[in-house]
């Protein structure tokens, strides 16, 4: 084994760096969700959006995404290696991911309109669905190489984290919504309001979709100068197979990809369910921009500084600093996800409003959101914490456990949605894939503690209750701060929204806070004393 290499920042310089790019790069997401919800609302247009972007789209997140598969694969590896090593291992990944995503990319080309009847069954029995169908497949065939795409962005954010870079990875995505938001603005200054008229409903879908794509072809060339700039790789076509490192890469890549995949299957069958309701394609979608904005930002800032320090502290002498930044990174995910998800819950119809009530997006459909947005409130902890525990399993070079815990949340998510859809409607769909989520943190924690020859896990509970019963009732005083808002100055208008919105919010933090120093988490006196000599000066 090469020596490791030295990691040149501390893990609250590379969290800050983390932090400022990638709240840059989600601004611009929700400034593009709110485009697109005040253009189409829950319309034709943006219910197909939702389902042709299913596959291209979520590639782009699962394969191309920080803290995606690609990424962790190729992190794992060469923060354990010299850097000159480095290229060779990139090269060929690039090689034989590239070539496998450009069959992929044809695919979907040719066998769009199949794919479209597989995710969305139920469009074939109205006239509303025919036409979403319609939409839909024009928009896949558009979008298709962002499959290819996808693979190179991924390997790209995992060299260039390798090479202690974080910057350009963490705010490029923002490329994509800048994109979209320039096609939506030339379309509604030539359109205006007759923007969602039937007859424009074709145009406006594909300028969404080419808007799209234009913004991860951006997204990929940003970063290849910076790439071949670092001496970890170029665009050199390589057939070394037999590296070493290139198999401990696919080891970790091929494993994780196909769990990370599970949890695309499980959506899939949401979609297949959610077909049969009208809007309620675009509502889930509207509420995961609402919760992966704070989430994204979140698990970067927790998950990007921590992989490569899971990944130095793999050989069994270091494991008992290994379960400490476990318990760092368990401990950080309760104290950000778990009062966000609190107030979430009982500020749901007010964020709502703000964030996308204007143009077509309508009183009704803030409720629809509203009420998927409370649902996943609940999961907000148990989705970070499944994630931070995924990557110490790839830190350790196994990606066959995740896989295989996947492979039984697919048949859970299944039954759950299928039983919970009939009696809650959209809301149903949304509580399985939050109990999916439980379950993976419980099996994933037993068998990491039987893998590291036990966990603390008692130890580490308390505070994590500790965490719960504060953020509980940081969200019944926002809830009580709004009410007492709406009785003095009503609940309408966006200034008035806005401020109760920020008022009972900030209120329930500060509770939260409050509470929580009395519990004087080593973990919570550390980071914050990292983030003030870092940005105090």
């Amino acid at each position: 084994m090469s020596k490791q290499q030295k990691p040149s920042r501390s893990l609250a310089g590379i969290a800050g760096i983390v932090a400022v790019a990638t709240l840059i790069s989600k601004i611009f997401g929700l400034v593009r969700q709110q485009a697109i919800a005040a253009a189409f609302g829950v319309g034709v247009v943006a219910d197909a959006y939702n389902y042709a972007y299913n596959i291209p789209g979520f590639l782009l997140i699962l394969l191309g995404g920080i803290n995606g598969p690609f990424h962790s694969a190729i992190v794992s590896v060469l923060a354990k290696r010299q850097k000159q090593e480095a290229a060779p291992i990139v090269e060929t990944v690039t090689t034989l991911v590239g070539g496998l995503l450009l069959l992929l990319t044809i695919a979907l080309i040719f066998f769009a309109p199949g794919i479209i009847d597989l995710l969305a069954p139920g469009l074939n029995q109205t006239a509303h669905g025919l036409q979403v169908r319609e939409i839909a497949i024009q928009q896949l065939q558009i979008m298709a190489p962002m499959a290819l795409l996808a693979g190179l962005i991924g390997i790209g954010f995992g060299t260039l984290n390798a090479a202690n870079q974080y910057w350009l990875p963490s705010v490029s995505p923002l490329f994509s919504s800048i994109t979209v938001i320039i096609g939506l603005g030339i379309l509604a200054s030539q359109l205006g309001a007759k923007i969602t008229t039937p007859q424009n409903a074709l145009l406006g879908g594909q300028i969404l979709a080419w808007g799209t794509l234009a913004g991860a072809i951006l997204q990929w060339l940003v970063q290849v100068p910076a790439q071949w700039r670092s001496g970890m790789g170029t665009l050199r076509l390589r057939l070394d197979f037999n590296h070493p490192g290139v198999q401990q890469v696919m080891k970790i890549m091929g494993p994780a990809t196909f769990s990370s995949g599970m949890i695309q299957i499980n959506f899939f069958i949401i979609l297949i369910l959610a077909s049969y309701i009208p809007q309620a394609a675009a509502a889930l979608q509207y509420t995961t921009m609402l919760v992966q904005t704070p989430l994204g930002i979140i698990s970067n800032v927790i998950l990007v500084p921590m992989l490569p320090i899971f990944s130095r502290l793999a050989d069994p002498n270091d494991w008992p600093e290994l379960k400490g930044r476990i318990r760092q990174g368990l401990l950080l995910t309760g104290i950000t996800m778990l009062p966000l998800g609190a107030i979430m819950i009982a500020l749901a119809v007010p964020i709502v409003r703000v964030v996308y009530e204007r143009g077509a997006f309508d009183q009704a459909a803030s409720g629809l959101v509203a009420s998927l947005l409370v649902v996943n409130g609940f999961g907000m902890f148990v989705y970070l914490g499944r994630d931070v525990l995924v990557r110490v399993f790839y830190a350790l070079g196994d990606g066959n456990t995740p896989f295989r815990v996947s492979m039984v949340n697919i048949v859970l998510n299944t039954l759950l949605a299928y039983i919970l859809v009939k009696p809650f409607g959209a809301p149903g769909l949304v509580m399985a894939t939050v109990a999916v989520n439980v379950t993976s943190i419980v099996i994933l924690f037993w068998l990491l503690d039987r893998k590291l020859n036990g966990l603390p896990w008692r130890e580490w509970s308390l505070p994590i209750l500790g965490l719960t019963g504060s953020s509980f009732v940081a969200g019944i005083v926002s809830w009580g701060t709004l009410w007492g808002c709406q009785q003095i100055l009503g609940n309408e208008g966006l200034l008035v929204q806005l401020l109760q919105l920020c008022l009972s919010g900030l209120v329930g933090i500060g509770v939260f806070a409050l509470i929580t120093a009395q519990m004087r988490l080593p973990e919570v006196d550390i980071f914050v004393s990292r983030l003030r000599q870092r940005f105090i000066k």
